[in-house]
């Protein structure tokens, strides 16, 4: 304890000695350790001890400035003569003790001050003011300021400084404005320590603002001044603004210090304009360890990982010390490149130099490996972490999601006896990556149950999933849940609603949310577009495409494909044309293989086979299996057969593996009657060991899926079903309906044809809505193939004779059923 340092028989001024010698100050100021100080302390007690001598020996103790040199100072202090005790040693321990962070104990020193009836001056508050920012006292720091408007020192400019830094410190930047426009008298520390104060709480815009209003006010600024304002720069991203900031600087004539030498490279990097940072980088002759974390952390956010690793090659060779924010960069910059062989250096180094116990330092290194695809590596590093985070395990779960092992990344996340929002949203996407939509929806659920609110990230995730299902009260309540809870729709969140009600089969919903989106960029209008192309509005997408272009958004590939389909889905050929031919001549977008696939749907739907044939012979590039897959079902669609041969001898050789265009091909030859080619193409795809995949078809019933598949008789409500198919049949048969048995791809009667075609999966799903949902009430089925024209005509004449809207999306898009007439127009 410091208390030992002091004798017994030296705590008391002996009697005797009437006048102590006087002290040199020079003495004790060269004192550099606390054992020095002690040994001239004992010979100043024994050659007499006077108020001078105890306040040189506070002194310097204070300069010292260790924690253990600032409690001997309190001993002496307390352990002296009460004569001795003085304004000016309260305020010399208060300054030693604000210096060294420990507000505490200044505060202890105040009131003890007070209990001694020792009246505060100007000096006292702002070392007081100090201690209560550096530990956040914003009620002692407030009491502090009732006492110096009581004693009548508001006018002092000290005081006044030291409360503008104390409340923007504490995050009440507005109260320390208030001072500040209170003051009669001000300085260039009253303007920097406010501007501080506002980059310090993220207001940057008030920040600039107020620099040039003490410009304008004549007050020059200090260099401090300068890094806070270009601070500010750099978090606006604001290039023009941090130019002129830096040709003011200029103009001023200022020297560049490494502090804002550094600001300014930091504002460069971060506002984009990586060749002036880097001239200012490589102009710096003095160049810091800070310097060059600086560019290589700013490097690696903008993905220049090779540049960082060449920096850090610089930093070596000029005999700079890689420190933690070097190391994170650099081991960032290994994850970006997939370089194990830096990175496992990297590893090494941290290992020696005792760096692993930082965590995020540990959480690069896990990230790392597991970008390396060295996933052994990553868990044995988040193993021997001592102290794992949330973060950790976060990191761990992320590497596992990006590797494709979604169920492991499940176990673990499992295993979390923390988790944060960060943990659930990567769960939920990867959930949503792997196609596993239920799942991702009943994660959410779990979410909410646990009161973790979701953010603009969560609801991304989880209006894909509700897309991907088709399900609309799903996606009503979602839409719902964001408006509610205030979740800011941005351009991604507003793009991926709009794709989600687009998916589910409410055009109107999504065309609501886009067009109440604040901004839109070629992808939500590619989301608008497809909205309208799904329900086969090709006028509507087309006439969004030409409202995009007056809004000048550049079109790029993707919103082409969009209007392409529109067009096939509509049979607007010309349109398609046209469409085509101009994405090179006026839009400059290079057609790809999928535009190509695209235009040979629309010509095929449309029956121009030899057209369409001609256009895959003259594309610049090797057409693939789906080319020649979307002109073999065209092939289908108009029976022909000779196109039919031509063009599965080409899918053959391109993807032999691929059941669908077997099963095409087996489909073509049925419904030209071929049953040996058909049988044939079946005993090929036995011998491949795959089976065609079943024709399913789901429908939502008070928040429950009910999935039916084709002649499915397991469903709990069979009975009741068969008997609503049956009156179904009956009422269509006086209407004159006659199935269409072309669509039964069997060698069998055509009885047994008519039976098993009266148990399309779609078919079950519909005579299940009509008993389940009230009257009013749109019956919406989302099925897994193509409906087939027998279906297509069922469901029409049903919507007409039981007065029901029915919606039905299929695996190329939806149907709109309404009084006997379908969207598509009968083109599908």
């Amino acid at each position: 304890m410091a208390t030992t340092l002091f004798p017994s028989s030296l705590l008391l001024v002996p009697k005797t000695v009437k006048e102590p010698k006087p002290v040199s100050p020079k003495l004790l100021a060269n004192c550099k350790t606390l054992k020095e100080l002690h040994q001239l302390h004992c010979d100043m007690m024994k050659k007499g001890f006077s108020q001078k001598a105890l306040n040189n020996l506070i002194a310097a103790c204070v300069q010292i400035g260790t924690p253990e040199s600032l409690d001997y100072a309190r001993n002496a202090f307390e352990d002296g003569d009460r004569n001795m005790v003085s304004l000016f040693l309260y305020n010399c321990l208060a300054r030693g003790y604000a210096s060294a962070g420990l507000g505490d104990q200044v505060i202890l020193l105040y009131v003890q001050m007070l209990v001694m009836a020792i009246v505060p001056d100007k000096y006292t508050f702002p070392f007081l003011l100090s201690a209560c920012s550096k530990i956040m006292a914003l009620s002692e720091g407030v009491q502090v300021h009732g006492t110096v408007v009581k004693m009548g020192l508001e006018g002092d400019i000290f005081i006044n400084n030291s409360l503008i830094h104390f409340y923007a410190e504490c995050g009440k930047v507005d109260l320390g404005r208030k001072v500040f426009d209170r003051m009669l008298e001000r300085n260039v520390v009253s303007w920097t320590s406010l501007i501080n104060g506002y980059v310090g709480r993220d207001l940057a815009k008030e920040a600039v603002s107020l620099f040039f209003q003490m410009v304008e006010a004549g007050v020059e600024p200090n260099p401090v001044t300068m890094v806070c304002v270009i601070s500010a720069c750099a978090k606006l991203k604001d290039l023009e603004l941090g130019r002129r900031v830096c040709a003011y600087i200029c103009e001023l004539g200022v020297e560049l210090n490494a502090l804002m030498v550094n600001a300014m490279l930091d504002m460069y990097m971060k506002c984009g304009d990586i060749c002036a940072a880097r001239r200012i980088f490589d102009e710096c002759d003095d160049k810091n360890l800070v310097m060059y974390n600086t560019i290589m952390s700013n490097y690696v956010h903008h993905g220049w990982a090779r540049d960082v690793l060449e920096i850090l090659d610089e930093m070596l060779r000029k005999g700079q010390r890689p420190d933690k924010v070097t190391m994170l960069a650099t081991i960032a910059a290994c994850a970006q490149l997939g370089d194990l062989s830096v990175g496992k250096s990297s590893h090494a180094y941290v290992l020696r130099n005792g760096l692993e116990g930082w965590d995020n330092i540990s959480n690069a290194i896990i990230d790392m490996y597991m970008k390396c695809r060295k996933k052994e590596a990553a868990c044995k590093v988040f193993e021997h972490m001592s102290n794992k985070t949330v973060v950790s395990w976060n990191s761990l779960i992320a590497g596992l999601v990006r590797g494709s092992d979604v169920e492991l990344a499940w176990r673990i996340f499992d295993e979390m006896l923390e988790r944060d929002l960060v943990s659930w949203n990567t769960m939920i996407g990867a959930l949503v990556e792997a196609s596993m939509f239920e799942e991702a929806i009943e994660l959410f659920r779990e979410m909410q149950n646990q009161a973790i609110q979701g953010d603009r990230v969560t609801m991304v995730g989880i209006a894909s999933a509700c897309g991907y299902l088709g399900s609309l009260d799903l996606a009503k309540w979602v839409y719902t849940y964001i408006e509610k809870n205030d979740v800011h729709i941005d351009l991604q969140l507003g793009t991926a609603l709009v794709d989600m009600f687009s998916r589910c089969g409410d055009p109107s919903s999504a065309m609501h949310v886009f067009r109440r989106m604040e901004s839109w960029d070629v992808s939500a209008w590619t989301a608008a577009i497809r909205a309208w192309a799904m329900e086969g509005n090709t006028k509507g997408a087309i006439e969004l495409f030409n409202e995009m272009l007056k809004q000048k958004v550049k079109p790029d590939d993707v919103v082409f494909v969009a209007l392409l389909t529109a067009c096939s889905h509509g049979g607007f050929v010309e349109q398609g044309r046209q469409l085509f031919w101009s994405m090179e001549k006026t839009h400059s977008v290079s057609p790809q293989i999928i535009h190509y696939g695209c235009m040979v749907d629309l010509l095929g739907r449309a029956g121009l086979l030899e057209e369409a044939l001609h256009l895959i012979q003259s594309m610049p590039m090797e057409p693939n299996d789906v080319v020649w897959g979307s002109l073999l079902a065209a092939c289908r669609k108009h029976n022909n057969v000779q196109f039919t041969h031509y063009a599965a001898e080409k899918l053959s050789q391109l993807a032999p593996e691929r059941v669908g265009i077997h099963v095409l091909l087996s489909n073509i030859y049925a419904s030209a009657g071929k049953w040996a080619d058909v049988a044939r193409v079946r005993l090929q795809l036995k011998e491949k060991g795959v089976q065609k995949v079943p024709g399913s078809s789901s429908i939502e019933v008070h928040g429950l899926i009910h999935e039916f598949t084709s002649g499915d008789e397991s469903h709990a409500e069979n009975t009741q079903i068969g008997l609503m198919l049956h009156e179904i049949n009956c009422r269509l048969i006086e209407a004159g309906y006659i199935p269409d048995t072309t669509n039964v791809l069997l060698d069998v009667d055509e009885q047994e044809k008519e039976h098993l075609l009266s148990r399309h999966s779609e078919k079950l799903a519909m005579a299940y809505g009509l008993i389940t949902i009230g009257k009013g009430v749109p019956i919406r089925v989302v099925k897994n193939l193509r409906m087939c024209s027998d279906c297509h005509s069922f469901a029409k004449l049903v919507s007409k004779l039981y007065n029901r809207e029915i919606i039905i999306r299929d695996n190329n898009r939806y149907h709109f059923f309404k009084e006997g007439f379908c969207s598509c127009r009968d083109y599908w």
